[in-house]
């Protein structure tokens, strides 16, 4: 088993043109850090917005490259968001993929415990459903809160974690708060289905950063 935007202030292009050269230079935003070397980055668009994941090549290979070829053959794409579960406030996971639909789920994988890849499972943390070791395939949980109880032990295989959401964990919070069917679901997944459903619009991985050298800071000309 399982278990409001603030909006920055935008200068128009007619506005831009009025302000010096030397003062556009100083006040451009720096660049953003470059992804790290092993993460792929995925947007996960959904009907409530994007939700960005860092998907761990290094420490997980087995269980990235699994997730990763669901984004490559867009077979997440279509897919729901379709189980909640809050056990008190922050803390709780939320379900996505595939449910077992022959026409989108590929083989299972082997398991790759947390005791071997060293992950966790720590607030935002992705990991792979499964009914035991061997199973999981094409259905994902994202973590609110640390539940370190699902990593693996000496006497449990616990559950795979292959990366993280580095953005979007408030679409993640709303999509746990979200209402469910008190009838649908069987077994301990009864009451815990999403109703309605939050539709995955789209997973692809997401552009990197490259890594550049940043552009010098203008300074005025001398006056004659």
């Amino acid at each position: 088993m399982l278990r409001g935007m603030r909006c920055p202030i935008v200068l128009s292009a007619a506005l831009l043109a009025l302000l010096p050269t030397a003062l556009v230079a100083q006040t451009a935003p720096p660049a953003a850090a470059p992804t790290p070397a092993g993460i792929v980055n995925v947007t996960v668009t959904t009907g409530m917005g994007p939700i960005v994941i860092a998907i761990d090549r290094e420490h997980a290979p087995i269980t990235a490259a699994n997730f990763l070829k669901y984004v490559d053959q867009k077979r997440l794409d279509g897919v729901n968001f379709y189980r909640a579960v809050k056990i008190q406030d922050n803390y709780g996971f939320i379900q996505f993929g595939t449910q077992n639909d022959p026409k989108r789920t590929l083989p299972p994988i082997a398991h790759e415990p947390t005791s071997k890849t060293g992950l966790s499972h720590v607030d935002g943390a992705i990991s792979m459903a499964m009914d035991k070791p061997g199973t999981a395939a094409g259905d994902f949980f994202v973590i609110v809160g640390d539940m370190k109880p699902m990593d693996a032990t000496a006497t449990d295989p616990g559950y795979a974690v292959f990366g993280k959401v580095v953005s979007g964990m408030d679409l993640v919070h709303r999509i746990m708060e979200a209402p469910t069917s008190p009838t649908r679901g069987v077994g301990v997944m009864k009451g815990q289905m999403l109703e309605p459903v939050i539709k995955v619009i789209s997973v692809r991985r997401s552009p990197t950063t490259p890594v550049t050298a940043p552009a010098p800071i203008a300074t005025p000309a001398p006056k004659p």
